[in-house]
């Protein structure tokens, strides 16, 4: 009985102890869960501002790449335009030297045709063997002749043009009665063009125009003709 009686003081004195320690372990278990709230908070903060930073720097990193990629484009470009004009350049100056090259040989060919034109003038066969042997070079001076035409060659005509330093080469100047001054008189050595330019210049004589003489002769009737429409109007108005 008094051992019952002992057992149960001893429970009471429990429930009393427990009693009184629930407060405390709500408040801990409130600090906590604040705690964990904070911490929870805190880490959210962190990783916001992780995340800014990230997207900050993913921003600098783009912005770097286009610029870098502007760059190279521009420097592909300015490649390509070099290239292209290199390109270009090299095309036109192996043109120039073809036909630096074409126009040589065929320049040092051109005194052989004159050679033909001037026996071709000059020579006058009578006999059958002199007719042949003209006929023969004949032959051959044609086939220069087509064959130069062949490369682009093509002669001038020059005779009744003006002058034109450009293509001619004016040897003599001598009045003409027939052409006007810095007109050309006579051709004396044949001009070519090869493909639209001068391949060799044409030596040409030049008129002076009219000479002194008919000149003076010109002035004379001028001023006969003068004195008689003078006299003209003299006689009307008398």
């Amino acid at each position: 009985m008094i051992e019952n009686q002992s057992d149960n003081i001893d429970i009471q004195e429990n429930d009393d102890s427990n009693q009184s320690n629930a407060p405390e372990n709500k408040s801990s278990l409130e600090d906590k869960i604040i705690e964990n709230e904070l911490s929870q908070q805190k880490t959210e903060e962190i990783n916001t501002e992780e995340l800014k930073n990230t997207i900050s720097n993913n921003d600098a990193r783009l912005e770097q790449l286009e610029k870098e990629h502007e760059t190279l484009k521009n420097q592909y470009v300015r490649i390509s335009a070099d290239f292209d004009n290199f390109r270009k350049r090299q095309s036109r100056d192996q043109d120039d030297l073809k036909i630096q090259l074409v126009s040589k040989s065929l320049t040092a060919i051109l005194p052989i045709v004159d050679n033909f034109e001037r026996a071709r003038q000059q020579l006058k066969p009578e006999s059958e063997e002199a007719q042949a042997l003209h006929r023969s070079y004949q032959g051959l001076y044609k086939q220069l002749v087509e064959i130069l035409k062949q490369q682009g060659v093509a002669p001038m005509r020059v005779v009744g043009q003006q002058f034109d330093p450009n293509l001619h080469e004016a040897v003599l100047r001598e009045p003409s009665e027939e052409f006007k001054e810095d007109f050309i008189v006579e051709e004396l050595q044949r001009g070519y063009h090869l493909d639209g330019k001068v391949l060799r210049h044409a030596l040409v004589k030049v008129s002076m125009g009219p000479g002194k003489q008919n000149t003076q002769e010109e002035e004379e009737k001028d001023r006969v003709k003068e004195d008689i429409d003078s006299e003209e109007k003299t006689s009307e108005d008398v």
